[in-house]
C-alpha cells in the first residue's frame, strides 16, 4: 500500500474540515501505514466505499502539492482565506470570509490540473442544484488562474455528531431524530441522483435548534477519488454505522475509527442492544437491517433496508419516540419554626433559641363618663357616613347602567351550539405557495409533513441571507391548504421552528380553484411566534386557506430559514 501521512488520517476520520493539530506540519512528512490500512479497512468493512485504485490517480495525486496558499490571500476578489483545516492528497481546505456578504464560509481548493479536479467541480455543482436545506449547502465551484475551489456554507453554531459521542452516546429520542432526518435527506438526494460516499460522524452536524445537517453530499467522495458500485446500499449501511454508535459510542467494526472503540475481535457484528444495556429495542433492531448482516436477518423477521427510501420508511413505521420529561427538582425539606411552644405544647429536643418580641402596650381604655360618651358618637358618625357612601356609590352604579351600559351578557342556547360546532377541519391537500416575485417554488416535496400529525418532520423555506424578511427579495412565502370544499374557518394553529411572522388569508368562497396571486387572497388574521393561532374576528367560509410567512427565524451563519411542523384548522 502507498504511504499516507497521519495528517491523511486525520482527516479521514474527522471529515474532512476539523482543525489539524499543532504537529501537523511534521507529521505530513511521517508515514503511518498500519493507520492508514486501518482507516481503509474501516471504511471498505462499511460496506460504502473504495477508495480509487487506479495506479495513475494515486501517483498523481502523491506527486501533486496542496496550493501554496496564506492566510490573507483573496479568490474572486470576494473570499479571503482566514485558517488552512485540512491539507491532504493535493488539496485543501479552509475557513475563509465572504467579504461581500460578511459571512464565514468554508473553500476547498486544489490545482486546476489535479486528476480529480473535473469529477470535483461537476459534484459540486450537482449539488449546489439540489438546494435542500438538510445538506450543507455548495455556495459556489469555480476555475480560476489555476486553481479550482468549491465554497460551502460554514456553521459555527453547529457541532459534530463526532464531539457529541465523544461524551457518551445519545438518548433515544436523538437517536431517533437523527436516523429519521438523516435517511430522508439522503432519500431526497438519491431520487436526484445524488450519492454521499462519505457519510461519517464528521459529516452530520446538529444545530443549535437540534436539527442535522450533511455536509460533503458528493464533494467529499469526489476529493478522495471514492467511488461505490451500489451507492444506495452504501450509504443506507453508513446510516446504519452512524445509528449504531450513537446507541453504543462503538464503531461497529472491529477496527477503531473516528474516535470509537470498535468491536472486539472474532464476535462478529453484536446487536446493540447485547453491546450496551438500556438501548430501545426498535432502534436497535433499525441498526441490524441497515447495516444488512447476517445476524440481523436471521435473528430478526425484518428484512432488511438496502436504500435510505427504505430506511425512511422503516422509520416512520416505527412508534414515535417521545423525547425524555424533565427531571423533577423536589423543593427543599419543611423547615420548621422554632417560635417557642406553651405549656400545652411538646418541647422539642435539642437546643433552640428563643426571640422575646417587646410587648405591645395597648392604648389607656376611656374609663371615664365623658370618654364612653365620646366613644358612642364616634361610633355613630362612621355607621351613619358609611351608610350614605354605600346609598351614593350605588345610586351612581345604577343609573351608570340603566344610561349607558348594556344589559349584562347572558350564554344562550345559540352560543352554546356554536362552540360545540367547533370542530377540527381536515386538509385534504396543500401546495407551497411562491408568486412573483418568488421563483415559483418552495421545497414542495415536503409540504405533506407540514399536516401529517408528526411534529417531529416539517416543511421548511428556502435559506435566505441577510435579513430575516426573506433577504428583501420578497414579501414571503406559504403554503395554501385545501380544505376539499368550502368551509367555515374558525381558526387556524400553526407550530413553528423559531419565532416566525405569519398571516392567515382565505380565498372567496366562490373561488373555482386556488388562486395564483397574492391579491386572491385576503388577510384575516396575523400573529408571531414558535405556536401561533391566527382566529379571525368573524368566522370566515372558504375552500383554500392561506398561511402567509412574512418574518424568519434565524438559523445561524447570517442566514434565515421558516419551518412549520404542524398546522390545524378548527371551524
Amino acid at each position: 500500500m502507498a504511504e499516507r501521512s497521519t495528517a491523511a488520517v486525520d482527516v479521514a476520520d474527522n471529515g474532512g474540515d476539523e482543525p489539524l493539530s499543532a504537529q501537523q506540519d511534521t507529521a505530513e512528512e511521517t508515514t503511518a501505514d498500519g493507520a492508514a490500512e486501518a482507516q481503509d479497512s474501516a471504511e471498505q468493512s462499511a460496506g460504502a466505499t473504495a477508495p480509487d485504485t487506479s495506479d495513475e490517480a494515486g501517483e498523481a495525486g502523491q506527486d501533486l502539492v496542496a496550493p501554496e496558499l496564506h492566510s490573507g490571500h483573496k479568490l474572486a476578489r470576494r473570499y479571503r482565506l482566514e485558517e488552512c483545516v485540512t491539507r491532504l492528497d493535493g488539496f485543501s481546505s479552509w475557513r475563509a470570509v465572504d467579504e461581500k456578504l460578511r459571512r464565514a464560509v468554508g473553500v476547498h481548493i486544489l490545482p486546476a490540473e489535479h486528476p480529480r479536479a473535473r469529477s470535483v467541480l461537476a459534484a459540486a455543482r450537482s449539488s449546489a442544484l439540489l438546494g435542500d436545506p438538510r445538506f450543507v449547502q455548495v455556495l459556489d465551484a469555480v476555475e480560476e488562474n489555476d486553481l479550482v475551489y468549491v465554497v460551502h456554507e460554514w456553521l459555527p453554531d453547529a457541532v459534530e455528531l463526532t464531539a457529541l459521542l465523544a461524551s457518551g452516546p445519545l438518548e433515544a429520542h436523538d437517536a431517533y431524530q437523527l436516523v429519521s432526518q438523516v435517511s430522508q435527506a439522503m432519500a431526497a438526494a438519491h431520487r436526484e441522483g445524488l450519492a454521499h460516499l462519505r457519510l461519517t460522524p464528521g459529516a452530520v452536524l446538529r444545530t443549535s435548534g437540534g436539527q442535522y445537517r450533511i455536509r460533503g453530499l458528493a464533494v467529499n467522495a469526489a476529493l478522495r477519488g471514492i467511488t461505490a458500485d451500489r451507492p444506495q446500499r452504501a450509504d443506507t449501511e453508513a446510516i446504519g454505522a452512524l445509528l449504531y454508535a450513537s446507541l453504543t459510542q462503538r464503531w461497529p467494526y472491529e477496527t477503531d475509527a473516528y474516535g470509537l472503540t470498535g468491536l472486539p475481535k472474532g464476535v462478529g457484528l453484536l446487536p446493540p442492544d447485547q453491546v450496551r444495556a438500556g438501548i430501545h429495542r426498535g432502534l436497535s433492531e433499525l441498526a441490524m437491517r441497515a447495516l444488512a448482516n447476517d445476524g440481523a436477518t436471521a435473528s430478526r423477521q425484518e428484512p432488511p433496508c438496502t436504500t435510505p427510501d427504505e430506511l425512511a420508511k422503516a422509520v416512520a413505521e416505527m412508534p414515535r419516540i417521545r423525547p425524555p420529561e424533565p427531571a423533577f427538582t423536589a423543593p427543599p425539606d419543611y423547615q420548621r419554626t422554632t417560635y417557642q411552644q406553651g405549656s400545652y405544647g411538646t418541647p422539642q429536643p435539642g437546643p433552640r433559641s428563643t426571640v422575646v418580641a417587646p410587648p405591645i402596650v395597648p392604648p389607656p381604655p376611656l374609663q371615664t363618663r365623658p370618654g364612653r360618651l365620646l366613644k358612642w358618637v364616634v361610633s355613630a358618625l362612621v355607621i351613619v357616613a358609611l351608610g350614605l357612601g354605600s346609598w351614593q356609590i350605588a345610586d351612581r352604579v345604577l343609573s351608570h347602567r340603566d344610561d349607558d351600559s348594556p344589559p349584562p351578557s347572558k350564554v344562550t342556547k345559540d352560543d352554546g351550539d356554536k362552540a360545540a360546532a367547533s370542530k377540527p377541519l381536515a386538509i385534504t391537500g396543500a401546495h407551497d405557495f411562491d408568486p412573483p416575485p418568488g421563483d415559483g417554488s418552495e421545497n414542495p416535496g415536503d409540504v405533506p409533513k407540514a399536516y401529517d400529525g408528526n411534529s417531529a418532520t416539517s416543511w421548511e423555506t428556502k435559506r435566505y441571507i441577510g435579513e430575516p424578511t426573506f433577504g428583501n427579495l420578497k414579501p414571503g412565502v406559504g403554503l395554501v391548504l385545501d380544505l376539499g370544499s368550502v368551509q367555515q374557518v374558525g381558526s387556524v394553529t400553526v407550530d413553528f421552528v423559531g419565532q416566525t411572522s405569519v398571516e392567515l388569508r382565505a380565498a372567496s368562497a366562490d373561488a373555482g380553484a386556488s388562486p395564483a396571486s397574492l391579491d386572491g387572497f385576503t388577510k384575516i388574521a396575523e400573529g408571531t411566534g414558535e405556536k401561533v393561532q391566527l382566529k379571525p374576528s368573524t368566522p370566515v367560509k372558504s375552500r383554500y386557506v392561506l398561511v402567509w410567512l412574512t418574518k424568519l427565524p434565524a438559523v445561524g451563519d447570517g442566514g434565515y430559514r421558516g419551518s412549520v411542523s404542524e398546522i390545524h384548522v378548527t371551524s
